[in-house]
């Protein structure tokens, strides 16, 4: 997936010829629709609209690059910090050579892989106010719920250390697996000599991924739910993944046989704990879910909690 990065303001718009007469105003071209329109017209504004490389339609100009999932962003976003880092010590004239980041206790394991494979150490902190540090945001599956249910949350670039964002298309953004992004505040937050130029396919075109080759369709498949569903849609679906979570919520505690460990705000999801555990676990409880077709994860909690075991129900569509 190549580099890509935002056009200018005078080209934030585009006409759909054949559904005019479902899109009465220009389609927004860098930003999401308010409104859900029909999904033919969806279709049929995508099948006019949408051009290929090499046309310079499509040469964004914002800073930031497709990937497979939120894995592979968090790899490259997490080398693009590490270089940035390395290069303002050399330019201080102090050692470079033991780079570190520092993530919450309860960060995914892809975090792990990073500081393993690019010889970093990691540093996990609980979560604690006061650190004056540049920091990326992991939204693999807020990403596509804050803005819809939560816009009052400020988590993204409106706080200024805040450098980069990477979100997964195939968790809430209701697309198959295999989309992800990565994006950063400023082109001076990923350093250019990560970046190769490759012009073999007719142009020049900037490119920062781990893999080179990838297909299109989960790209277009995003394209369609962004202009399918709309702002108006998007926050429908997670409003509702929300109120399921909390009919589910209440029916587990009318059982009696549960602790609910998560809270109502957030990931639409709920944790729960046995309280008597002493002739079954959480495990047990998984693995017989399973049998009736629900996959339901248990897993032990992060650092100082690893006592307390949970299943958790949730909506979503595919991890990494």
């Amino acid at each position: 997936m190549v580099l890509s990065k935002t056009a200018s303001d005078s080209d934030e718009s585009i006409h759909s010829t054949f559904a005019s007469r479902y899109v009465r105003t220009s389609l927004p071209r860098f930003k999401m629709p308010e409104n859900s329109i029909p999904k033919d017209a969806a279709y049929q504004i995508i099948n006019d609209e949408l051009m290929l490389d090499g046309n310079p339609r499509t040469q964004k100009q914002a800073v930031g690059v497709g990937t497979v999932g939120s894995s592979e962003a968090i790899m490259l976003d997490g080398l693009a910090f590490k270089r940035k880092w390395q290069n303002t010590r050399k330019a201080q004239g102090l050692p470079y050579d033991k780079p570190n980041i520092v993530t919450g206790a309860n960060v995914q394991v892809c975090w792990e892989k990073f500081a393993r494979y690019f010889e970093v150490e990691l540093k996990e902190v609980k979560l604690s106010e006061g650190w004056d540090t540049p920091i990326h945001v992991d939204a693999a599956s807020g990403g596509f719920i804050a803005p819809f249910i939560y816009p009052e949350l400020e988590w993204d670039f409106r706080l200024p250390l805040v450098k980069s964002i990477n979100v997964s298309g195939h968790k809430y953004g209701l697309v198959y697996a295999g989309i992800g992004w990565v994006i950063w505040r400023s082109k001076e937050d990923l350093p250019e000599e990560l970046i190769f130029h490759i012009n073999y396919l007719g142009a020049d075109q900037p490119t920062f991924t781990l893999n080179f080759s990838k297909g299109s369709s989960q790209v277009i498949a995003q394209y369609y739910q962004l202009i399918r569903l709309g702002f108006e849609g998007y926050r429908n679906v997670m409003e509702n993944c929300h109120e399921n979570a909390m009919v589910l919520k209440q029916g587990l505690e009318k059982t009696g046989r549960f602790n609910i460990v998560s809270k109502d705000d957030g990931v639409p999801l709920v944790a729960f704990s046995l309280k008597d555990n002493k002739r079954h676990d959480e495990f047990e409880v998984a693995e017989m879910l399973r049998r009736f077709g629900w996959i339901v994860p248990a897993y032990t909690m992060p650092a100082d909690a690893q006592h307390v075991t949970v299943p958790t129900e949730w909506k979503e569509w595919q991890e990494n």
